[in-house]
């Protein structure tokens, strides 16, 4: 039996201030890493890095904005001038404002969801590579969905950049296995966020959320932390370049 012991890393968590990505932060504080919560709103992140300075462990709250490279040149600067390094990036910010049919939806919608959920991960774990690479190495965990991998209708937009993701998500792990930093992609089903639970007042949707995967139920937020601890900590040395799927059965139905 491993225990997983995160005592010296400093982990990066981008929209580490709300829902998977908070349940992230407090996780990997509480195996004993140090935190930085990065978010559009620094006000929700600094209430995150109160979380887990009661954890024991340092926390610094920083305001970035995904899509924007200058905003991540900026992160990145921040966070090593606060902590010294950076162990684990978690690339876990991503949008979804945009359903509908291909024939519906507009370029700048495009735009934007490109620049978030593709441009910013590529952007980010590419400027932060070299400077894990000086401290020893790393590990990097891309968020995808599983709707990367088994997209739907009017979910062309999102599905489509998540599925770039994680193409993405294997150059970065081959580009960089020589420098000790491994590159994983993590694919989330439906969890209990505050999105979620926005989305209950559709009618049917949380029925048929409840039918989409073999489990028939919908995980809690904490329950992400089982493959995030596993691909961030040693427990992980040996994957890389792999795409873990946490769905509770959905890509089987």
């Amino acid at each position: 039996m491993h225990n997983i012991d995160l005592s010296g890393k400093v982990a990066l968590i981008t929209g580490g201030s709300r829902g998977l990505g908070r349940a992230m932060s407090l996780g990997l504080a509480k195996a004993g890493a140090d935190i930085i919560v990065a978010s559009r709103k620094l006000e929700a992140c600094e209430a995150v890095c109160e979380e887990v300075r009661a954890c024991g462990r340092r926390a610094v709250a920083i305001a970035a904005h995904a899509g924007d490279c200058a905003s991540l040149d900026a992160l990145i600067s921040q966070a090593l001038e606060a902590m010294g390094k950076v162990d684990i990036l978690i690339n876990n910010a991503g949008i979804n404002p945009a359903f509908g049919e291909l024939s519906a939806l507009e370029p700048a919608m495009f735009d934007k969801m490109v620049d978030v959920n593709l441009k910013g991960p590529w952007y980010l774990a590419s400027r932060l590579a070299p400077h894990m690479a000086k401290s020893g190495g790393g590990s990097i965990i891309n968020v995808i969905s599983v709707s990367g991998l088994k997209p739907s209708a009017l979910m062309g937009f999102y599905a489509t950049t998540k599925a770039a993701l994680n193409a993405m998500t294997k150059v970065m792990a081959a580009e960089w296995a020589d420098k000790n930093i491994r590159v994983n992609a993590l694919a989330p089903g439906t969890y209990l966020t505050d999105m979620v639970k926005n989305s209950f007042q559709v009618p049917g949707f949380e029925e048929a959320t409840l039918q989409s995967n073999l489990q028939k139920r919908i995980a809690d937020a904490d329950e992400i932390l089982g493959p995030v601890l596993y691909l961030a900590s040693d427990l992980g040395r040996y994957t890389t370049g792999s795409t873990v799927v946490a769905d509770g059965g959905f890509m089987v139905l």
